[in-house]
């Protein structure tokens, strides 16, 4: 026996080492799950957590409360507003005495819950306010001061709900006189802070005299704590005392407060004094804001540098308000001084960046680098209101080079906030849209797919603007000063297409829509159309599919190319509607639903009515399940009597789905379909009409003959254009002036549907069930049911009939259904039946699934 080669000893010893890794590692998770299993409950920890199932919610909630375990009360606790909706009385009395107990000793958790259930209990209202301050209001107030933080601030935010609500006088007895000893230096850090946001809310509860009186004093007393966490808080405050107290108190006591409070120690107390000011502008008039207010700003900008980062970011982040607010009032040098301070922030961190590798770099260093970058985009976020600053007539000179640098960041959250800007600053410009066509360019053709996102949110609106030159009177203006838009357009699609964020392909596929009144036909016919078709046949995910149909439909309505026109019509019905894949026929009638929407009635009869209901024999049940969702929208397209040939095809096809159905699902889709099928009513083309009644009475009417007589009834302005007549059945093609025949027709047309029913499927019983047989076919009978309806032309439905496109000419490579003069009754036909309608010259196939 030879020795195996060595390959093969390697392997054997490589699978034997692999089967005693496997032992070990279900050897160590055996060790694992030991401790899992001593964790389990014992039989007598199970026996204290289990509690009389017979016992009411109040009685289950006192023993839990009582004997339970924290977590069984947290529990109650959490499920009290329940309780005190289903029963207050009994909740209020026996209940929350219980949890008051319960809170005295209770951890964070419970704290937590009880704060957020005693919030809800007022917001739901379920006892009045002045039950809830009898009960309620104590618990909140003694656990304000609690030693967490958190807890502690929970309660404060119940305790800032209730006092919105409460009556001036419990707000004075029950927090207001209080408050004068919590506030004092004597008191806890805690309780000083809890009094600076109490005092905010409580301003707008009193008038001035008290106010003045009892609130102000507190509210100095608090602005000068030795605590500069108290300090900034009060501070922070000060903005709503302002409005509660009025413009004359603000000005005397107030201001001189903030001004004080701008030149702390504290950089916190400066940052929140500053902000403080720049909310209050609207108050303060012109003369404050020139000699008090402006001096701080100046002075607060240049020390910023040599402040904190965060402060720069505050300042960077405020600085559209504060240009609004003193607007007017900079000097030229002030106004220059300020625009150059803009322009350095936008550019602040990018002089040090020398390629370093981050794990080279400083912890601190990378710190300020993410602060450096958050200022740079609060300079994006403000950029809108600096182009008022300058006037925009001064923005190529003035702010074209910030621009630009804030478009080509290295950083995304920069390019990001410029982007969502990018609207707004291109109505600003209006005419001198044109200075950012590049910068429209490099931001649809950015790395980042955040960034693309966000510009194309106003993507239709922006270029329209570009294509009129900001004046929207221009219609023919297209972009052809912009060469690159369309590269860039279909790059950044197949960008989005190749990632998995499918939602920004579907929104940029929805926005692309906005092209045909920004660019010709023939670009989008040679650069989009194609890639449409690729995108509905290739697209693995359903809303880019539709997104994609609907623009492509949109496309198709606008081009003005009959030859194109065809081969997209004809593309859809070839390699959709007879497409080998039942998903493609899917997206068939999820265009056919968007060509309904979009395009006239007489231009989907024509065009895609026969190729839609033929999917009645599709061999998918999935296919044939939607098309019964779509057939109520088909027959909404037929009008009568132009279109009675494509009503008994409807008819005929919803018969052999009633009748030939083997699905169960698709059959009970049919019956349902049926139903509303009778129930639709149709529209009616009132002047078809006319001319067909005088053609039965033997007297041919012309055009011109009809538009006399409609002149000659003067119809008043105001009444529609529909008038109420008569539908007749399918009439004949010879004309007669007997009575006799024409009665006869009538109720020859009215029995049409039951007798060829009965006639031609006289086995309905044994296909649907002899139950609802007679049902569905009385529903059947009545498809052709109609009734008045307002005229509609055919032409599309557009706003401004000057912009629907030409009308297709007739040819034989399409099914055609149209209502012309070729399918029109024929006056001189001596038959008696009704005309044939002209069947769609589809190539027979067969469909795989």
């Amino acid at each position: 026996m030879h020795p195996p080669p060595p390959a093969a000893a390697a392997a054997m010893d490589f699978s034997q080492n692999s089967l005693f890794g496997y032992m070990e590692d279900l050897q160590e998770l055996t060790i694992i799950e030991r401790p899992v299993r001593r964790s389990l409950k014992t039989p007598e920890e199970i026996e204290r957590l289990t509690v009389d199932e017979d016992l009411s919610d109040i009685e289950r909630a006192v023993y839990l409360l009582s004997a339970g375990q924290d977590i069984q009360g947290t529990s109650v606790i959490a499920n009290l507003p329940f309780l005190m909706r289903q029963n207050p009385a009994e909740t209020l009395r026996r209940v929350l005495p219980k949890v008051r107990e319960v809170l005295h000793v209770a951890g964070v958790e419970m704290q937590l819950t009880a704060a957020v259930s005693f919030l809800t209990i007022l917001q739901e209202e379920s006892v009045s306010i002045h039950t809830y301050a009898h009960s309620f209001l104590q618990v909140i107030l003694l656990h304000l001061e609690h030693r967490d933080a958190g807890v502690s601030n929970a309660w404060l935010e119940t305790l800032l709900s209730v006092i919105e609500v409460l009556p001036k006088e419990t707000l004075r007895h029950e927090i207001l006189n209080p408050l004068v000893s919590k506030a004092q230096l004597s008191q806890t850090v805690q309780s000083r802070f809890v009094s600076c946001k109490i005092l905010g809310k409580l301003t707008n509860k009193f008038d001035a005299h008290t106010i003045k009186r009892e609130i102000l004093p507190l509210v100095k007393s608090l602005c000068q704590d030795v605590e500069y966490e108290v300090r900034s808080c009060m501070c922070r405050q000060l903005e709503n005392i302002a409005q509660g107290i009025g413009t004359e108190l603000t000005k005397s006591v107030v201001l001189p407060e903030l001004i004080e409070l701008s030149r702390d120690e504290g950089s916190s107390v400066r940052l929140a004094a500053f902000e403080t000011l720049v909310n209050l502008l609207d108050i303060f008039d012109t003369d404050d804001r020139s000699q008090t207010i402006l001096p701080l700003v100046k002075s607060f900008c240049e020390k910023s540098f040599k402040a904190d980062e965060s402060i720069l970011i505050s300042l960077s982040f405020h600085l559209g308000k504060l240009c609004h607010g003193l607007y007017g009032i900079f000097t030229p040098d002030q106004h220059l001084r300020f625009l150059e301070f803009y322009k350095k922030l936008c550019t602040l961190g990018l002089q040090q960046e020398n390629g370093h590798n981050e794990n080279q770099i400083p912890p601190q260093i990378l710190e300020q680098e993410k602060k450096y970058i958050s200022v740079r985009k609060n300079c994006a976020y403000n950029f809108p209101a600096m182009i008022v600053f300058v006037d925009p007539k001064n923005f190529h000179m003035e702010l074209y080079s910030t621009f630009f640098c804030l478009c080509h960041d290295p950083e995304v959250p920069v390019r990001y906030t410029i982007a969502i800007c990018f609207y707004e600053v291109s109505k600003l410009l209006d005419s001198g849209v044109y200075l950012i066509h590049k910068e429209l360019i490099t931001l649809l053709q950015d790395e980042s797919l955040e960034v693309l996102d966000a510009l194309i949110d106003h993507l239709p609106e922006i270029l329209e603007l570009m294509s009129n030159g900001g004046e929207s009177t221009v219609q023919e203006n297209k972009l052809s000063s912009l060469p690159d838009l369309i590269p860039a357009l279909t790059a950044a699609e197949q960008r989005a297409a190749a990632s998995l964020k499918w939602r920004t392909h579907e929104k940029l596929l929805q926005k692309y829509a906005c092209l045909p009144h920004v660019i010709s036909s023939d670009q989008i016919y040679y650069r989009f159309l194609q890639r449409m078709f690729t995108i509905m046949m290739t697209n693995n995910v359903l809303p880019v599919q539709k997104a994609a149909s609907r623009t492509l439909c949109i496309f198709l309505r606008y081009n003005r190319k009959q030859e194109q026109r065809y081969e997209v019509i004809q593309k859809l019905i070839e390699q959709l509607g007879q497409g080998k894949s039942y998903w493609n026929r899917l997206r068939f009638l999820d265009t056919c639903e968007f060509i309904i929407e979009i395009f006239s009635k007489s231009f989907f009869c024509k065009y895609f009515f026969l190729p839609a209901i033929e999917l009645t024999h599709d061999p998918v049940a999935n296919v044939r399940m939607k098309l019964c969702h779509l057939l109520p929208k088909v027959k909404s397209t037929l009008k009568i009597p132009a279109d009675k040939h494509l009503l008994q095809q409807l008819e005929m096809c919803v018969r052999k789905l009633l009748c030939q159905e083997k699905d169960k699902d698709v059959l009970a889709m049919v019956k349902r379909t049926v139903l509303e099928l009778d129930r639709m009513e149709m529209s009616m083309d009132a002047e078809q009409l006319e001319k067909e009644k005088q053609q039965n009475e033997g007297r041919p009417m012309s055009d011109k003959t009809f538009e006399k007589k409609r002149r000659d009834t003067k119809t008043p302005a105001t009444l529609p254009k529909s008038i109420p007549v008569p539908v007749p059945g399918p009439s004949s093609g010879t004309p007669s002036t007997s009575k006799e025949v024409k009665k006869s027709k009538l109720i020859r047309s009215q029995s049409f549907n039951n007798q060829a029913f009965h006639a031609k499927y006289g086995n309905l019983d044994k296909c649907a069930g002899k139950s609802s047989t007679a049902a569905y076919t009385s529903s059947v009978s009545g498809l052709a049911k109609t009734s008045i309806i307002s005229l509609t032309d055919d032409s599309f439905r557009t706003r401004n009939a000057s912009n629907a496109p030409t009308p297709f000419s007739p040819n034989a490579a399409l099914p055609s259904t149209s209502r012309g003069a070729g399918n029109s009754i024929d006056a001189k036909s001596s038959g008696s039946k009704d005309t044939q309608p002209r069947k769609a010259t589809l190539k027979s196939r067969k469909s795989n699934p």
